[in-house]
C-alpha cells in the first residue's frame, strides 16, 4: 500500500472533522478478496452463501454471509462482479482459510476460487461530500446504493451511508489516491474507515467473532444479505426457522464508550443477566482519545437494563442509533 501514508494522530483528529462535515478518502478495511471464475461460479455461489446471487449483476453489489451448517457465521463478504468474474470481500485475516473451505466443496463445479487480495486495491470514500467527489471523479452524476460503475481502470461501487468504494490495482492506485486529495477528500487510515462501517450499521465478521452469531443476529437480514426463497446453502435451515418459527433474541446494536481500547470478541454484561454475558462486542473503532464506537449484538432485553464492558458494574456503553430499525 505505498499510496497511503500512516496519519499523525494530528492528522486522524482532521479526518474525524472532515468525516463529519466534509469527505474522508480511506484504504478500506476489511479489504481481503476471494476471486471466483469459472461458467459454473454463480451456481456454485449461490449454493454456498445467504444472498441471491443469481440476481447480481455487473452493475450491482451484495452483502451477503458463509455460515457453519449450524448457521454459525464463518465470514461476512460484500459481493460484487468485475470482468465478468465474482469477487468475496471480506477480512483479510479469514481469507486464507474461506479460500481453503470453499475450495474444498468446488469438487467438479467449473468454477475457481483464489485468494487475489493482492490483486486489487480498495479506497473508500466517506462524508458529508463524498457523493460529490466520488461521482466527479468517475465522471457520473448519480449511483444507487449498491450499485456500480465501471471506469477504464477501476469500480466504483455506492455503499450504505452514502460511501463510495473505489477497486483498482495496485498499480492505479497512487494515482487515483492522489486524485481523490486534490479534489479535497481529507486522507483518513483504516480504523476511520472502519468507523464508517459501524455508522452504516454494517457487521464485518473477524477471527474473533467467527460462530458467534446466526446472520440475523448482527442484522444481515436488515441490510439485504440473505434470501428466503432461494433455497438451500449451509445454515439456511437454522436461518429459515429463527425467521418463522422462533424469535431472534439477540440483535446488533450500535454503541459508544469511553474506555482506552475495545477489541471484537469482547464481552458485554447487563445485570439482570447474573453475572453471565450478555453479548459480544462485533467490531469497534476508535474516534477520540479514549472514546470509542462499537457494533454489539446483545440480548435484546438486556437494553432496558444497560449494557456494560468488563462486568455487570463495568463502563457502560451508551446506545446509539443505527440508519435502520432493528426489532
Amino acid at each position: 500500500m505505498n499510496w497511503f501514508t500512516p496519519l499523525a494522530p494530528a492528522e486522524h483528529a482532521a479526518a474525524l472533522a472532515a468525516l463529519e462535515t466534509a469527505a474522508v478518502a480511506c484504504p478500506v478495511s476489511p479489504a481481503g478478496l476471494l476471486h471466483f471464475s469459472g461458467e459454473e461460479t454463480q451456481a456454485f455461489l449461490h449454493g454456498q452463501l445467504s444472498s441471491d446471487i443469481k440476481a447480481l449483476d455487473d452493475s450491482s453489489a451484495q452483502y451477503a454471509c458463509y455460515s457453519t451448517p449450524k448457521g454459525r457465521m464463518l465470514a461476512s463478504f460484500l459481493v460484487f462482479r468485475q470482468g465478468g468474474d465474482y469477487w468475496l470481500q471480506l477480512a483479510d485475516e479469514l481469507t486464507p482459510a474461506l479460500q481453503k473451505r470453499l475450495s474444498m466443496y468446488i469438487m467438479r463445479s467449473k468454477t475457481r476460487c483464489t485468494d487475489a487480495s493482492a490483486e486489487r486495491a480498495l479506497i473508500g470514500v466517506a462524508g458529508p461530500q463524498a457523493a460529490a467527489r466520488a461521482l466527479a471523479l468517475a465522471g457520473i452524476e448519480q449511483l444507487a446504493e449498491l450499485s456500480i460503475h465501471h471506469g477504464a481502470d477501476f469500480s466504483l461501487i455506492a455503499l450504505p451511508g452514502a460511501r463510495f468504494q473505489f477497486v483498482t490495482t495496485p498499480d492505479a492506485a497512487p494515482a487515483l489516491w492522489q486524485k481523490l486529495l486534490d479534489a479535497g477528500c481529507v486522507p483518513g487510515g483504516q480504523p476511520l474507515w472502519q468507523l464508517s462501517d459501524i455508522r452504516a450499521g454494517i457487521p464485518w465478521i473477524s477471527a474473533a467473532t467467527q460462530e458467534e452469531f446466526v446472520l440475523q443476529m448482527a442484522n444481515l437480514d436488515l441490510i439485504g444479505a440473505v434470501s428466503f426463497t432461494k433455497g438451500c446453502y449451509p445454515g439456511q435451515e437454522i436461518v429459515a426457522r429463527t425467521r418463522y418459527l422462533g424469535k431472534v433474541k439477540r440483535r446488533m446494536y450500535r454503541v459508544s464508550a469511553a474506555r482506552d481500547v475495545i477489541a471484537a470478541g469482547q464481552d458485554i454484561f447487563s445485570p439482570e443477566m447474573n453475572g453471565q454475558p450478555s453479548g459480544k462486542i462485533l467490531q469497534a473503532s476508535p474516534t477520540q482519545t479514549g472514546h470509542w464506537e462499537a457494533l454489539v449484538v446483545a440480548q435484546m432485553s438486556s437494553l432496558e437494563h444497560g449494557l456494560h464492558l468488563d462486568n455487570p458494574a463495568g463502563p457502560e456503553l451508551t446506545i446509539l442509533p443505527l440508519p435502520y430499525a432493528v426489532e
